[in-house]
């Protein structure tokens, strides 16, 4: 066998069996499509693996940390094994914590409100909303969108030198921007925040699915991600990284599960001796199928090998981004360039084309899913898009008909489970709908454009 067989032979095996493969749905012009989840950067379809998993254990599910019974013991462990699954997943250090959350959002949720009195926190213009805006009880510095990474760790040390050198800091950055699909200096950042007595969050969200994350090599503080993007349904997210800060927080929650020890006084009232552990934030019946659901998505795409996935993804994003650069009506956002390393995330707009109308024809006409808006980030679409940055801004779609210009982009992103055939359709869909335009027509309704019956 050649070396150029073997090799595509092994990226053919890198595709990973996803839910949702052969569903075909109906196109206006007549007819079936199977159809082409390309939004993995909102959620990813459900690994096969993940499903089988969770479909096994289901009989056995009962109460955690809860009951004597078997079950409950059985249910325990998968519980406490999934966190331990996390940890080496995310190649944590000894005495790093793994606490379950409901997703990203929730996770840095979490770390704002466990955020020392006085904490400074340095956010990047450029961040998801999950990752710009949980932070309203610390003083918060927003830097403006570098336009190399160079620059971000620039404007970072920067903006840190300036700071009180005696209070506790902490920056927040996104590993890969959900807009763009760039890869951001994380190494780099998380050395600048050391240098300058600050710690470091990462928002994994669109990172963890993509590449291998190590808290270690990296040296980050903390790392946040979701199990919905992860390949893993249910609604479960992840903050894992150092105790101190968590461990003498108040809980996020307070209930069961986070109270180790609960007494009346005398004078009527309670005293309450919280957990130290990761418990402490994990208040009520857990979400364990969630949380067994992200310890297999760890373990598939550990076991898959991401050197052989990432190869694979990497030749998808080549297809789409040459595809793409041969419309000249077509422009990618980018904040780095074309030669900046990303994930399957890329973002653009077409000249004469509503956002909304163009994501509309193509699920309506060719069975492909993509997303249209400011996808959660808003100033970073605003200041991509030529725009005001401050200029405030839907999650959805503008007031905009069919051919009216919109202050919003499309985005096409794919993962693991992506087949060849869905790039190249979507791809072909872009050069069709730009020459020949929409076989149907399409009209406004709530802020979004539809087909018009």
């Amino acid at each position: 066998m050649s070396v150029s067989t073997a090799a595509a032979d092994q990226t053919i095996c890198a595709q990973l069996p996803v839910l949702g493969r052969d569903v075909t749905v109906p196109l206006v012009t007549g007819g079936e499509v199977t159809y082409a989840a390309l939004d993995y950067a909102a959620s990813a379809p459900a690994l096969q693996r993940v499903w089988d998993d969770v479909a096994a254990y289901a009989p056995y599910y009962g109460s955690v940390h809860r009951g004597a019974g078997y079950l409950s013991q059985l249910s325990t462990d998968l519980f406490e094994n999934s966190r331990a699954t996390v940890a080496e997943f995310l190649d944590c250090r000894a005495d790093d914590q793994v606490v379950f959350t409901r997703s990203t959002t929730d996770s840095l949720n979490l770390l704002a409100g466990a955020l020392p009195a006085g904490c400074q926190v340095f956010v990047f213009e450029t961040e998801h909303h999950a990752s710009l805006l949980p932070w309203r009880d610390a003083r918060v510095t927003y830097l403006n969108a570098p336009r190399t990474p160079q620059g971000a760790v620039a404007t970072l040390e920067g903006a840190l030198a300036g700071r009180d050198p005696q209070g506790p800091a902490l920056v927040c950055v996104t590993g890969a921007s959900n807009v763009t699909g760039e890869l951001w200096p994380v190494r780099e950042l998380a050395a600048a925040a050391h240098a300058h007595g600050a710690r470091i969050v990462l928002d994994a969200a669109q990172l963890a699915p993509h590449h291998p994350v190590s808290v270690r090599d990296l040296d980050v503080d903390w790392v946040a991600f979701s199990g919905h993007k992860l390949y893993a349904p249910f609604g479960s997210g992840v903050l894992a990284g150092r105790s101190d800060w968590l461990r003498e927080a108040e809980p996020y929650l307070a209930g069961g599960g986070a109270s180790r020890k609960v007494s009346r006084r005398t004078d009527g009232g309670v005293d309450v001796e919280w957990h130290e552990s990761a418990a402490r934030h994990e208040a009520g019946s857990p979400n364990v199928i969630g949380v067994y659901s992200i310890a297999s998505a760890c373990k598939a795409l550990t076991e898959a090998g991401f050197d052989t996935l990432v190869a694979r993804e990497q030749q998808l994003i080549e297809t789409v981004r040459a595809g793409l650069a041969e419309v000249p009506e077509v422009r990618v956002l980018s904040l780095f360039g074309d030669d900046a390393p990303r994930v399957g995330v890329i973002s653009f707009v077409v000249e004469g084309w509503n956002s909304s109308h163009f994501a509309a024809a193509l699920s309506a006409e060719y069975g492909i899913g993509v997303r249209d808006g400011l996808f959660c980030a808003h100033p970073l679409v605003r200041t991509l898009l030529g725009s005001d940055p401050q200029t405030q801004g839907e999650c959805g779609a503008p007031e905009a008909a069919p051919g009216e210009k919109s202050l919003n982009a499309i985005r096409v992103s794919f993962g693991a489970g992506t087949p060849d055939e869905h790039v190249e359709r979507f791809v072909g869909a872009v050069k069709e709908l730009v020459r020949d335009g929409a076989k149907w027509n399409y009209r406004t309704e709530d802020g979004r454009c539809v087909p018009a019956v």
